[in-house]
C-alpha cells in the first residue's frame, strides 16, 4: 500500500467521555498522529469536539438517534439538572410518534441513520481526492455501513475495526449461521457478511470473534476478499495514570465493580456468595462494601438486595461524569476509585457472546495495580490473561467456586496478603503497531 496519509474516521461515538466505543478510537489517535496520519473525523454530535484536526459532527436523520444524541449534547452543554430534563421531555414527546414509526417501518437500532450524513459527507470527500482511506469503528454499526456504502460507490481502501460481534450466537452449538428473526439482528448478519466481502482489511477484539467470523464467511483472508485478523485493543493509562499506586488497607473490604450491569453480568453473583461466607464468618458482614459504579443496578441485583438485606453492602455510586467543581473528567474520577479499591470485580457474563467478547473495563483494569477477581464464562482467552497476571478466577454459574473465591479474598485481606498482581498492563500503541503492520502501511 502506498504511504498515502489522510485518514476518514468514521465513529459515532467519538469523543464520549468515559464510553468504551469512544475510548477505543480516541486512544489510538496519538499514535496514528505519531505515524504521519492526518485524521479527519466523522461523529454524532454526542461527544466533544476535538480540535487537533478536522473533527466534524453531524446529526442523525432519523427520530430515534436524533433523540439519543440530543440528549447527549444537552448534557455536554449544561449538565444533566432542570434544562436538561426539560428539553429532552420535550423532545421526547414530540418524536414519539415518529421514533414509533421507524420502529414498526424498520426494526432497527437507533444509530443507524447516522450512517446517512456520514456517507452524504464522506463521500464529497473521497469524490475530491481529500482522503486516501475510510476507516469505520464502532460501537454503533451505522460507521460500518457508512463504510460499506463509501466503498460500493467510490472503490476506496477501507478498513473495519468491530468492538463487539455483530451475529451474537445462542449457544455453544450455534455457528451464527440461521437467519434472525429480529430485524436488526438480521441486518447485522447481512452487514457482517458485506464487511467481509467488501472491507480490505478487518479486525476484531477477541479470538472466539475472530474464529466464528472465519467459521460463517469463508471467503475471509481469500483473494479479493477482506483481510481478517484479530488485535487486543489495550487501553491507555486511565486518567493519565503513569504506575501504580501504592495500596493503603482500611477497616473495609472494598471490592468495586465499574461499567455495565444486567441480568446477564449481575452484581447478585457476588451478593449470594456473600451468604455462605457471613454463616462461617459473622464478622465479614459489617466489613465487606460491594461498591458499583458507572450503570444503574440490574432487576437481579437490586431483588438480591432486598432478599438478603444488603441495602448496607452494596453501595450504588452511578455514573461518574465530569465534575464541574475540580475539572476531573469522568474518567479521572473513574481511575481514583478503582486505585482505592482492594479488588476490582470482572463480570463476564453468562451469554453465549463471552465466547467472543472480553469486557474493555479490563485493560484498564491492567493499569492500576490492584487485584481483579475475573468471573468468567467460555474465554480461554480472557482465563489465561488473567492467570498471566496474577488474579482470582472464577467461573460463572460456579456458585461453589465462586464462594470459595470470596472466602480466599476475604482470608487474604485480613492477613494483609491480597494478591499483587504483574504489573503487565497493556497499552494501545501495540494494537496501532499491529494495525499498520497488517494493512502493510509504510
Amino acid at each position: 500500500m502506498p504511504a498515502k496519509k489522510s485518514w476518514l474516521i468514521l465513529s459515532h461515538g467519538f469523543n464520549m467521555d468515559g464510553r468504551a466505543a469512544s475510548q477505543t478510537i480516541t486512544d489510538k489517535i496519538p499514535y496514528l498522529l505519531d505515524a504521519g496520519i492526518r485524521p479527519i473525523v466523522f461523529s454524532a454530535i454526542t461527544g466533544i469536539k476535538d480540535q487537533r484536526f478536522p473533527h466534524h459532527q453531524y446529526l442523525a436523520w432519523g427520530p430515534a438517534a436524533f433523540r439519543f444524541d440530543f440528549r447527549h449534547w444537552i448534557a455536554n452543554q449544561y449538565g444533566r439538572g432542570f434544562i436538561y430534563k426539560l428539553l429532552t421531555r420535550t423532545v421526547s414527546v414530540l418524536l414519539a410518534p415518529f421514533i414509533g414509526l421507524e420502529k414498526l417501518c424498520l426494526g432497527f437500532s437507533s444509530q443507524w441513520s447516522w450512517a446517512m450524513p456520514a456517507f452524504m459527507h464522506g463521500l464529497r470527500l473521497v469524490k475530491s481526492g481529500k482522503v486516501d482511506l475510510v476507516f469505520s469503528t464502532g460501537g454503533a454499526w451505522s460507521a460500518h455501513l457508512a463504510g460499506l456504502w463509501l466503498k460500493k460507490v467510490t472503490g476506496a481502501t477501507w478498513i473495519a475495526e468491530i468492538h463487539d460481534p455483530l451475529v451474537i450466537r445462542k449457544d455453544p452449538n450455534d455457528q451464527g449461521f440461521e437467519r434472525p428473526k429480529n430485524r436488526d439482528a438480521r441486518f447485522r448478519h447481512y452487514l457482517e457478511s458485506q464487511l467481509a466481502k467488501y472491507a480490505d482489511h478487518i479486525w476484531w477484539f477477541t479470538d472466539g470473534a475472530l474464529h466464528y467470523a472465519k467459521v460463517r464467511n469463508a471467503n475471509l483472508n481469500t483473494p479479493n476478499n477482506a483481510h481478517g485478523f484479530m488485535v487486543l485493543p489495550g487501553a491507555e493509562p486511565p486518567g493519565g495514570l503513569s504506575a501504580a499506586k501504592t495500596h493503603t488497607y482500611s477497616d473495609k473490604l472494598n471490592l468495586c465493580h465499574f461499567g455495565s450491569l444486567a441480568n446477564d453480568r449481575s452484581l447478585s453473583t457476588i451478593l449470594n456468595a456473600l451468604v455462605p461466607l457471613t454463616q462461617k464468618y459473622p464478622e465479614a458482614r459489617d466489613l465487606i462494601r460491594v461498591h458499583a459504579y458507572g450503570a444503574p443496578l440490574d432487576s437481579l441485583t437490586v431483588a438480591a438486595i432486598q432478599s438478603l438485606g444488603l441495602d448496607d453492602v452494596l453501595l450504588a455510586h452511578g455514573r461518574l461524569e465530569k465534575d464541574l467543581v475540580t475539572g476531573k473528567s469522568g474518567r479521572e474520577r473513574v481511575v481514583e476509585k478503582m486505585q482505592g479499591a482492594d479488588v476490582l470485580i470482572l463480570l463476564h457474563g453468562n451469554d453465549e457472546w463471552c465466547a467472543e467478547y472480553i469486557p474493555s473495563k479490563f485493560y484498564e483494569y491492567l493499569w492500576t495495580g490492584r487485584p481483579i477477581w475475573g468471573v468468567t464464562h467460555r474465554n480461554p482467552q480472557l482465563d489465561q490473561m488473567l492467570q498471566e497476571r496474577g488474579a482470582y478466577l472464577s467461573l460463572e454459574g460456579d456458585k461453589a467456586g465462586i464462594a470459595m473465591a470470596l472466602e480466599r479474598i476475604w482470608l487474604d485481606w485480613q492477613q494483609r496478603r491480597l494478591i499483587e498482581p504483574k504489573w503487565l498492563p497493556m497499552g494501545v500503541d501495540q494494537a496501532v503497531q499491529q494495525i499498520l503492520r497488517e494493512i502493510h502501511w509504510n
